[in-house]
């Protein structure tokens, strides 16, 4: 009988039968069991979606200017006019906080972007290749990694100059050694698998294999870490511009707007405590989402409640 037929009521009991179904089966997810696991991490996810709304809609949470200088208006404390407070030059804090997450987004993307491409090429080579392929790039990958990604960060944004495109190529080509050594670990894992070996034996080009077969059946860890390198890769780069080396004004960024205030901690403690809570909650907010997917990925977490 079509549901056109159908009398009201059991219309009703029937939808609410596939709801319920449907309700039990997501109890029964590993999503479900992930946030069950760790409840912080849907604080995790609603910093995610803030952050979406920042960087897209920047308007919907202030419409003051983040650049706009207004020397009459230094260091007004925080009011219903100035949530957050100015700065030394008059800016609004609250838009510079809210700005600034498109700026350190756009860092972040581009960085890891740099950093796991890179890494896919040498780990993938290395591993799929092995021998001396092998040990040449992991001898590389060896010697980048004895220098912290920090020092060797501020060494290449010194060397090239200060910047936001400075800062993007320095941070990235001094966070790659991590995935070189992830992704090879992931496609020794699997490249002895039976689907990789039929795939060999029916030609497909060692391209088409690592990508089609390797990674993807690899991919899951490689996610998880990239997650929560987000908020890594952020405290980085605002250390970069605490420094002096990141990124310049009059773009907004976390880490330049809190060196900017520390000399009037004391008495305008908002001008660097606002900046600075902003950049904790990122860090803090993207460390629980990859705890969220990393439960989320993991195959062993299926039914289980």
């Amino acid at each position: 009988m079509s549901r056109q037929t159908e009398s009201p009521e059991s219309w009703a009991i029937q939808t609410l039968d596939e709801d319920i179904g449907a309700w039990r089966k997501f109890k029964r997810s590993r999503f479900a069991f992930a946030v069950r696991h760790n409840p912080l991490s849907i604080l995790g996810l609603i910093i995610l979606v803030l952050l979406i709304f920042m960087v897209l809609w920047p308007e919907l949470f202030t419409s003051q200017s983040a650049t706009l200088l207004n020397l009459r208006n230094k260091f007004l404390s925080p009011s219903a006019d100035h949530l957050f407070g100015t700065d030394h030059m008059g800016v609004d804090i609250f838009s510079r906080v809210v700005y600034a997450a498109r700026t350190t987004i756009w860092v972040v993307v581009v960085v890891l972007s740099i950093a796991t491409g890179l890494g896919f090429i040498v780990g993938s080579l290395a591993a799929y290749m092995g021998g001396r392929v092998d040990s040449i790039l992991m001898r590389l990958t060896d010697v980048w990694m004895a220098f912290p990604s920090l020092v060797l960060a501020i060494a290449l944004n010194a060397a090239l100059g200060r910047g936001l495109f400075q800062t993007v190529i320095a941070v990235g080509f001094s966070w790659w050694p991590s995935y070189a050594r992830l992704v090879r670990a992931q496609v020794l894992s699997v490249k002895n698998e039976e689907y990789v070996l039929a795939a060999r034996a029916l030609g497909a080009s060692h391209f088409r294999i690592i990508v089609r077969h390797i990674i993807r059946n690899g991919f899951d860890p490689i996610i998880v870490n990239i997650t929560i390198d987000v908020g890594f890769v952020a405290l980085a780069t605002a250390g970069l511009s605490f420094l002096g080396l990141g990124i310049e004004p009059p773009t907004p960024e976390w880490g330049r707007m809190v060196a900017e205030g520390r000399d009037y901690l004391l008495d305008q403690w908002w001008a660097s405590t606002f900046p600075g809570l902003a950049l904790f909650m990122f860090v803090v907010g993207f460390n629980l989402l990859g705890e969220l997917v990393r439960d989320w990925l993991d195959p062993s977490n299926v039914g289980r409640r």
